[in-house]
């Protein structure tokens, strides 16, 4: 009359052991991945690399197809060993990308400090986004369509600004960004604690996106408003 139940608690056990092994495997993974996301940004800030700044509509949408290639080829081969150096392609292109704005950053007198501050409160978000998903039982999953609509509000705004040019939008962009992708975060790691997401290499990759526009878009805020020229 057992027999059900243990097969139950097989699974059950089972389940768990998967799910804390995918976590566990996001976290390495992403934590391999800053390697080569610094020494993009790294690369970038030495070259003081600039990609297309002449035309930003045509970079933009340059970047975007860019990035959503190499999205699409991690995805198609995820589960294979060139899922894994697809990603660090993709996050080295990313830190290179990412030397642009760190260069603006530099050019102000405490724009170490500043970039430090945006590091550590993007630390702080992941963190609490992680400890939140991890003990709390519920599911957030049906926060997908809400921010992916968000998500694709943002992309159109920061398309209309390159023609508008209207600061206080660019100030409120990066404040919604920072709320979106904060929550992006917390709903890639649910994801995972609840079992709906079965790859590391994909949820590492989600994960990874929340985290660097997150700092990206916390940092444009700090300069905004802390920056100070020499």
């Amino acid at each position: 009359m057992n027999m059900p139940l243990d097969h139950l608690a097989q699974g059950s056990s089972g389940l768990a052991l998967q799910q804390n092994r995918v976590l566990r495997n996001t976290y390495m993974l992403l934590a391999l991945s800053m390697v080569p996301t610094v020494i993009g940004a790294l690369v970038g800030i030495q070259m003081q690399f600039s990609f297309l700044a002449g035309n930003p509509f045509i970079a933009f949408m340059l970047f975007l197809g860019i990035a959503w290639g190499f999205m699409y080829a991690i995805e198609k081969n995820k589960d294979s060993g060139l899922g894994v150096a697809l990603l660090l392609g993709f996050t080295f292109f990313m830190g290179l990308m990412l030397s642009r704005i760190l260069q603006v950053a530099l050019g102000f007198s405490n724009g170490g400090s500043m970039i430090t501050l945006a590091a550590g409160g993007t630390g702080a978000v992941f963190f609490t986004m992680a400890t939140i998903a991890t003990v709390s039982k519920r599911d957030f999953s049906n926060m997908g369509k809400f921010l992916f609509v968000g998500m694709i509000v943002i992309l159109l705004a920061i398309v209309a600004n390159i023609f508008l040019q209207i600061p206080a939008l660019s100030l409120a962009i990066s404040a919604a960004a920072v709320m979106i992708f904060s929550a992006y975060i917390l709903y890639d790691l649910s994801r995972i604690v609840q079992g709906g997401e079965t790859n590391y290499v994909s949820a590492t990759l989600s994960v990874y996106l929340g985290i660097y526009n997150v700092f990206v878009s916390l940092l444009h805020l700090i300069m905004a408003f802390t920056g100070e020229r020499d």
